[in-house]
């Protein structure tokens, strides 16, 4: 004798018009969530970029479990829930908002099920809100544990220890107590790796939350390509790794980096590296290559990593000195009028081609005429001149680097 099939629940058909439809609303269940929260609307596009594919993911096993008449336990929900929880609470993302985005998320759904339910749905309406009340109750319940567990992890004494290792080592302090609280044994010498971004002003919960993001993918991207035995002082903007010998990025790795880092972040990145380095001259390798960092970004060099051979002049030119101040002196003239300065960087690229400088910064070349002969007046540098041309391309580059207040100009 056949066993008897027993009759569908009455929410399948509403799960299975659902779950037809959620490609279509699958996003409005995100921008009625983390994407629309302050300070969650304030933060770039792709900063919950991981949570539309669990959010489907989530949705659609739901929606298939509902139409079958099975059970949707809380391990399941966990599956798809908990990664990205740990994700936003290591970024510090409030547990207030990732609430009161699960609310927001079940709310669209109500909304799409009364849209989706006939006439006479009411009974059906019932019963799948029955449902969808427990997996609200399933997903609360892995946010907050998860959430908590996190917490309890992201201020770890061993994470602490290991920053304070690292800005040891990087200002000549004694680090061997350090080392055995960060379980961490001490190399002869290190990689220096300085990590410089473009700064991106924005309001301070966005900035904070940003800054919490940017530290964890930092590390995570370290850890890939050197283990986890590298340090790193990376506040978000600024900081240096120390890659012990051994786990020192290779060429392609040290070129790559600050492009992935810069796709990531969404902001230039210049990186400065120094191999090779023992450990009584960190400090000094260490500000020898936050200046090249900072020397790249103030000269508007593409994102990279730069060594002193990639900035040799520029490296020079900045040094403090008598004639650092008096190339600056040379530039002063032209500072009020950025017109000026346009031609003259365009002269410096395009040298003896005056008609490809002047079409660069959309100019008549008699214009471009007129503008250098007024650079020479006011410089008394002709940038024509292979003489003049240095000075003034070398004044450039110091006042880039060191600005210097307005001269006079016309």
């Amino acid at each position: 004798m056949t066993a008897a099939i027993p009759p569908p629940p009455r929410e399948a058909a509403l799960a299975a018009r659902l779950r037809d439809r959620l490609p279509q609303f699958a996003e409005h269940i995100l921008a009625s969530g983390l994407g629309s929260t302050a300070p969650a609307a304030d933060l770039p596009d792709n900063h919950f970029v991981e949570v539309l594919p669990a959010i489907h993911g989530c949705a659609h096993a739901f929606l298939h479990a509902v139409e079958r008449g099975e059970p949707f336990p809380r391990e399941a929900v966990a599956k798809y829930v908990a990664p990205v929880v740990e994700r936003h609470a290591e970024d510090r993302l409030p547990l207030r908002l990732l609430l009161e985005a699960v609310h927001g998320s079940a709310r669209t759904i109500v909304h799409e099920a009364v849209a989706s339910s006939g006439p006479d749905g009411f009974d059906e309406l019932v019963a799948f809100g029955d449902r969808l009340l427990d997996l609200l109750m399933h997903i609360t319940t892995v946010t907050v544990e998860s959430y908590a567990g996190v917490e309890q992890s992201i201020h770890h004494a061993e994470r602490e220890a290991r920053r304070a290792l690292c800005a040891a080592l990087l200002h000549g302090l004694p680090a061997e107590e350090l080392a055995a609280r960060a379980d961490i044994a001490l190399a002869q010498s290190y990689t220096v790796l300085v990590i410089h971004l473009y700064r991106n002003e924005r309001p301070t919960p966005v900035a904070d939350l940003l800054t919490r993001r940017r530290i964890r993918l930092l590390q995570t991207i370290l850890d890939r390509f050197t283990g986890p035995t590298t340090l790193h002082t990376f506040d978000g903007t600024t900081g240096i790794a120390l890659m012990p010998e051994g786990t020192t990025l290779s060429t392609i790795e040290s070129a790559t980096l600050p492009t992935e880092l810069a796709e990531l972040f969404g902001v230039p990145v210049f990186a400065a590296e120094s191999a090779g380095t023992a450990r009584e001259y960190l400090p000094q390798a260490a500000r020898e290559a936050t200046e090249l960092a900072e020397l790249a970004r103030s000269l508007g060099r593409p994102t990279g990593t730069y060594r002193l051979d990639d900035l040799l002049l520029e490296y020079q030119l900045t040094r403090p000195g008598p004639a650092r101040d008096r190339l600056a002196e040379r530039i002063a003239p032209l500072l009020r009028s950025p017109h000026l300065i346009e031609t003259l960087d365009a002269q410096l690229r395009h040298g003896a081609d005056r008609k490809a400088a002047a079409a660069e910064i959309h100019v008549h070349p008699n214009t471009f005429s007129y503008r250098m002969r007024r650079i020479a007046d006011l410089t008394g540098l002709d940038p024509a001149d292979p003489n003049g041309s240095r000075l003034l391309a070398a004044a450039l580059i110091v006042h880039r680097s060191y600005p210097i207040s307005d001269g006079s100009a016309d």
